[in-house]
């Protein structure tokens, strides 16, 4: 890892790291071998902090000394390796309902979880919070991702028709979020997520990947996640373009902005998607039910949308 950073940095390039240091899954180590670290339920059960990567996830119970210990020493290691921009996802493990350690409300834990790692990171390191609760994490970090994911699609029919949750991956749905929690940035900086430039598997129209582009000038947070193999000529000059672009920024109503003379219009996405009627709703419902078994949730992560149309 040391290797990598060096390498990274050698291109005067930060050298930043993911993590997802608050949730193991079952087939993990960590949750192997410390058990009584994570959270319970008052029946004794261990939390469930999601379904991902075809397993459940558990959350750490961030009140716990050794826990404690361990995430400090884990933020010091990477500093170590050279890496001092964290991006830190799955932090609403942290502040999950259940049974600590020691006795103190669940805000105030995940707020002193994020303070005490802030602090091990070390000086000058970069803080990115990602899957936060947002109010606690203000003061105790440098940046948060204040929208889901982004995707390949504009819209997806089983979560946002079916299962009507605007909440999951989808670039309208990210937009949505992000236009509407803008008002953030003058408290923190503020990640809207990554921009698309290249076409290969992706679905989006352009319109979509320029509003894509277009928040994060407004955010003033650029990042892409393309492979630099996937795009053309034309595609990589985009990026270059795009990250050299520095537009005066004007709100000129809750939705509308003007980047230098360009007028920017985001309410085409900020309408929530109609309520499922009649049998559209009974199937999702049914598939809604069916979620809570993790084969099922193994099969809508394989099946293909329009295979549930």
């Amino acid at each position: 890892m040391q290797a990598l950073a060096e390498k990274i940095k050698s291109t005067n390039r930060r050298a930043g790291l993911w993590l997802a240091p608050l949730i193991a899954s079952r087939s993990s180590k960590l949750f192997r071998e410390h058990k009584d670290w994570f959270l319970k339920d008052e029946r004794g059960r261990f939390v469930s902090a999601g379904f991902n990567w075809g397993e459940y996830l558990f959350a750490l119970d961030t009140t716990h000394p050794e826990v404690m210990a361990w995430l400090i020493q884990l933020m010091k290691q990477v500093r170590a390796w050279g890496f001092d921009y964290f991006k830190l996802d799955f932090l609403y493990a942290g502040a999950l309902k259940g049974k600590r350690y020691k006795d103190m409300p669940r805000e105030a834990a995940y707020r002193e979880c994020l303070k005490t790692m802030y602090e091990a990171m070390g000086e000058n390191a970069f803080f990115l919070t990602c899957g936060t609760p947002i109010v606690p994490a203000l003061g105790v970090c440098d940046a948060i991702r204040i929208g889901p994911d982004v995707s390949h699609e504009w819209e997806n029919y089983r979560n946002e028709v079916l299962l009507y949750n605007p909440t999951t991956p989808g670039t309208k749905n990210a937009v949505r979020t992000v236009v509407n929690r803008l008002w953030l940035k003058d408290l923190v900086h503020i990640d809207p997520d990554v921009e698309y430039f290249e076409s290969k598997e992706n679905f989006l129209a352009e319109e979509h990947k320029i509003q894509l582009q277009d928040l994060a000038l407004i955010c003033n947070f650029k990042a892409t996640s393309d492979l630099p193999q996937w795009m053309t000529s034309d595609e990589r000059e985009q990026v270059r373009k795009f990250l050299l672009a520095v537009p005066k920024v004007t709100q000129l109503s809750r939705y509308v902005y003007k980047l230098d003379e360009r007028i920017v219009d985001f309410s085409s996405a900020v309408g929530l998607p109609a309520e499922p009627i009649g049998l559209t709703k009974l199937w999702g419902n049914f598939l809604g039910w069916l979620g809570d078994f993790p084969f099922v949730l193994r099969i809508f992560k394989w099946i293909d949308d329009d295979k549930l149309r």
